[in-house]
């Protein structure tokens, strides 16, 4: 029997013997992220700019509780179903944080 340290040419672990290097983390890994220097230039131009109005009609169909109508209208804009509810769910964010705002005043 050989020792384990040299190396074999056969079975399980065959080959030449190295050290595995770690991995570096790709900026793929990243994307998506929003640092806070993103958010806060995104809100500023959310604040100046407000809505668009498909966005408003939207929040329209949202207040009278017909949110399945604004799922289809928002894919029906924006194309995908992901990207439907991720920008009802926002839109919902938003009146909610209009509502509070309003009660807070």
């Amino acid at each position: 029997m050989a020792p384990p340290a040299m190396e074999m040419c056969v079975g399980l672990e065959k080959g030449h013997k190295v050290t595995k290097l770690p991995k570096r983390e790709r900026p793929a890994a990243r994307k998506g992220n929003k640092n806070k220097r993103v958010k806060f230039i995104r809100d500023v131009i959310r604040e100046v700019s407000g809505f668009s109005p498909y966005e408003k009609r939207v929040m329209e169909l949202l207040k009278v509780n017909k949110d399945k109508r604004a799922l289809k209208f928002c894919k029906k804009r924006l194309g995908t179903h992901r990207r439907a509810k991720r920008k009802r769910e926002e839109m919902i964010s938003a009146l909610q944080a209009a509502r509070k705002a309003q009660a807070a005043s």
